[in-house]
């Protein structure tokens, strides 16, 4: 029997289903003689939702490149398929692949909200904002039916505690009441993820994700509502989408942003080999330009994990793309990506049995 080259699957990111790292097999697709490999007919790939029984919620790290100390991701896996999602290696901690696994075996903790009031009531716990989708979005297609962002959402307002979503997704909209009222309060603000305008590069870096003009839909929604929005131009991908950067800021500041940030290419583990079988399927005439600008950005290689460069690299590429970024920042008058968040309001959420307060 004879291997078949993987190729693209309709509505899906990954080209292939890659065994992880931790697993002593490799996958490849086969020709049984009966020509199932090549069934054009075939059903799409499915979604399977399983369930995620982790006994807490927020996760906590000590990472001097991010804003923040603690997140919260409601969803392991993500149906979005963005092909350079630097989550895709946590499913091979699962006996996944970070390939197709990652975006058709998604899985999902019923219980969030109840883990989330638990550890807000320990005693000694100490306020901070909190990120939602650091990892894995949360407002994935998955989340119109299930809704635990949104319960989630309605933890956090009624105990004032301060929260940043990240999303790609105009279904952020859906839970604009809670939003709003919290932005209000200087409890929330939102993180709009634009990776490019281009609505044929979006289908095919992010299949299943919102198109650029219903993320930049949701953007001037949101602050309209009053809510703080800054752009995450990002990943900027060199030779694909760098020449959009300066148009994604524009485009989004025209829309209401008022902060920005940028984050060039990661490709930890993985999802290096993913990518490249990415780039060789959709755009092979550009393919060994974008990964010979990458390892000049990563001191040779495709990655660099080092804190301090990982979100930005080094070298005259990566130097020339903060310059640019920076440059049209101030020029569209973008602040920081982060806005400061009222800590003083919070109060641990009632239980039942618990004391009534007198005022």
């Amino acid at each position: 029997m004879d291997e078949v080259p993987d190729r693209a699957v309709k509505g899906r990111g990954a080209i292939s289903n890659r065994s992880g790292r931790f697993e002593r097999e490799a996958r490849v697709v086969i020709d049984d003689g009966w020509g199932s490999a090549f069934d054009e007919d075939a059903p799409p790939l499915r979604t399977t939702l399983l369930v995620d029984k982790s006994r807490s919620l927020i996760t906590y790290n000590q990472s001097p490149d991010i804003p923040f100390d603690r997140s919260i991701n409601p969803y392991k896996g993500c149906e979005h398929g963005c092909i350079y999602c630097f989550a895709r290696p946590t499913h091979a901690y699962l006996g996944l692949s970070p390939g197709i696994d990652f975006e058709t075996m998604l899985f999902h903790k019923p219980d969030a909200p109840d883990l989330l009031v638990s550890e807000l009531r320990a005693r000694g716990y100490a306020p901070a904002p909190v990120a939602i989708g650091a990892n894995t979005d949360p407002y994935q297609p998955v989340e119109r039916e299930l809704g635990l962002t949104r319960r989630i959402l309605e933890v956090l307002d009624g105990a004032n505690h301060p929260m940043a979503l990240i999303t790609k997704s105009a279904l952020v909209l859906r839970d604009l009441d809670i939003i709003a009222r919290m932005a209000a309060r200087n409890l929330a603000h939102v993180a709009v993820s634009i990776t490019t305008l281009d609505r044929d590069l979006a289908r095919r870096l992010e299949p299943r994700a919102a198109t650029p003009a219903r993320r930049l839909d949701a953007v001037r929604k949101l602050s309209e509502a009053g809510v703080p929005v800054a752009v995450l131009a990002s990943p900027m991908i060199p030779a694909l989408n760098d020449h959009e950067l300066d148009d994604i800021l524009a485009a989004a500041r025209d829309a209401g942003a008022s902060g920005a940030n940028i984050i060039l290419l990661r490709l930890p583990l993985e999802i290096a080999g993913l990518f490249e079988e990415w780039l060789r399927t959709h755009v092979p005439d550009r393919a060994d330009r974008v990964l010979n600008l990458i390892r000049q950005s990563r001191g040779g290689k495709l990655y660099n994990a080092s804190f301090g460069k990982r979100m930005t690299g080094d070298g005259p590429y990566a130097a020339m793309l903060t310059a640019r970024f920076r440059r049209a920042r101030d020029r569209l008058g973008l602040g920081a990506r982060w806005v400061e968040l009222d800590c003083s309001r919070f109060t641990p959420p009632q239980a039942p049995g618990d004391q009534l307060a007198l005022f």
